[in-house]
Formats: C-alpha cells, sequence, structure tokens
C-alpha cells in the first residue's frame, strides 16, 4: 500500500492511497498513523494536487551515519562498531518538488540517498525480531549535507540539520522487503550513488533495535538508514533525484537562499 500526503492548494493537507501506476489518488479520512484507514470516496488525479512529504515527524528525524563501507572509505572514515547516530530536528523536512535551500554560510553542500523507515507506534526496546511490528512503511531521503560546516563544528546538527536539508517522499510504501534494494540517486539526470541495502553495514531490523534502545520511538518518528558511496556536491540550480526499488523516485532543485 502506497501512502500520500497531498493538498490541492484550496485545503488543508490530506492523506490517499496512490494507485501503482502513480496516477490517481484515492483521498482516506484523517492521518493513517492515528485512525484506521477508510476511504472517503473521492479520487484525484496526481497531477492535480502537490505531494507533500508523507509524514511530519512530530518528534524526531535520526540519522545513521557510515553504514555503509564503501562510503566511509570514500570520506576516509572507517565503518562504527554499533550504528552511529545523529539527530535531525523536524523542521528540516521538506516534501517532493520543494527547493532545498542553501544558506549563504554554506558552501559545500552534499547529496546523500537513503532508505528511510517511518515508525508507526510508539516502542521502546524493541528485539530485532520485532522491528517489523513498530514499522509503519519506507519512503526516500535525501541526507542532504553541509561538508564546511561539518568540518568546522566537529558535530552534525548544522551540517544536516537545517531548513529543507531532509527532503522525504514521495509517498510511504508499507509493504516491503528490505534486504536487498536498489538505491540510487541521480544529480541533473546522471547516476551518482548506485547502491543496494545489503550492502548496509547494519541491517534496518538491527537499527530499529539500536535506535530505539537509546530513545523512545514515537509514531511518526523518521530513521534515515545510511547512504551508498558516490556522495558529491550539488550546487543551486542542479537537481537531484533519489530513486528506491520497491517505493518510487524523490525529486528535488536546489537554489539558493537569495533566489
Amino acid at each position: 500500500m502506497r501512502i500520500c500526503r497531498f493538498t490541492d492548494d484550496s485545503d488543508e493537507p490530506r492523506f490517499g492511497l496512490m494507485d501503482g501506476e502513480g496516477a490517481k489518488i484515492a483521498e482516506i479520512t484523517g492521518d493513517p498513523l492515528y485512525m484506521p484507514i477508510e476511504l472517503t470516496g473521492a479520487t484525484l488525479a496526481t497531477e492535480d494536487v502537490r505531494l507533500l512529504s508523507p509524514v511530519i515527524p512530530r518528534s524526531k528525524v535520526i540519522g545513521v551515519r557510515r553504514n555503509y563501507a564503501d562510503h566511509a572509505a570514500e570520506l576516509g572514515n572507517e565503518v562504527d562498531a554499533e550504528p552511529g547516530l545523529f539527530l535531525v530536528p523536524n523542521t528540516a523536512v521538506c516534501g517532493p518538488g520543494d527547493p532545498v535551500v542553501i544558506p549563504s554560510f554554506a558552501r559545500e553542500i552534499s547529496y546523500e540517498g537513503e532508505l528511510a523507515v517511518i515508525i508507526g507506534r510508539m516502542c521502546k526496546d524493541v528485539e530485532p525480531e520485532d522491528a517489523r511490528s513498530v514499522t509503519f512503511g519506507y519512503t526516500c531521503a535525501n541526507d542532504v549535507t553541509a561538508r564546511d560546516l561539518q568540518k568546522a563544528d566537529g558535530q552534525w546538527a548544522r551540517a544536516k540539520g537545517m531548513d529543507t536539508f531532509c527532503p522525504l517522499g514521495p509517498w510511504i510504501e508499507t509493504e516491503l522487503e528490505t534486504a536487498d534494494l536498489v538505491v540510487r540517486t541521480r544529480l541533473d539526470g546522471e547516476i551518482v550513488q548506485d547502491g543496494r541495502t545489503a550492502d548496509m553495514v547494519f541491517d534496518v531490523p538491527r537499527i530499529i533495535s539500536h535506535v530505539s534502545k537509546a530513545f523512545t520511538l514515537l509514531p511518526g518518528d523518521v530513521i534515515l538508514t545510511g547512504t551508498p558511496a558516490g556522495v558529491g556536491p550539488v550546487t543551486a540550480g542542479q537537481r537531484v533525484e533519489v530513486s528506491i526499488q520497491g517505493i518510487g523516485r524523490l525529486a528535488n532543485p536546489f537554489v539558493d537562499a537569495e533566489a
């Protein structure tokens, strides 16, 4: 099932079920994270609405660093003995097609295509074998990073947490086997990242378990599971597209703050 969040610019954001072709949306009542899915009977053409981030975390976004050995190596790092975590504010989240705004004080912006996990219910101390039971679904993410700030600050709050630096979308896929998915990123149409989740150092169940032992997880919390090799610079005027097998494609233009 594909759950999307959308607006037609005449109403509050609504939720719907996206068809397999991505052409039509069957509207549903309320927020599916908190209430059963019920159809309203309305159907809309995707081309007539604006897709939004499928979830706005009410609590937090948690990132996992260096979860692909080839990515760790390309930046001169070793992989971690256990998942290394960082927090991103929910104000960093934006949706498909939204511009990623590069602030004037950041100079080295990088794309990072990733699989994102959406938590479905409050949980704590989850074992890996129970991770699927607390998962609502999965979406595409771009963990945008200001490398110059990452190096200068010595921690990652500004570098990864600025407004619009966490695009999510285009929808949530609720039924997905995550063991071996293609994760691919294009910069202006050219493939720059081409990885597989099978190459993760820590798989999705292990990540969910590890995160839940540090933080109580709430419905709508997002976990970014790490990026494969091929990260690189992106500048204003360019477009980044993250595609994940079984989910879809998330595309965002990059613009200067002054634009």
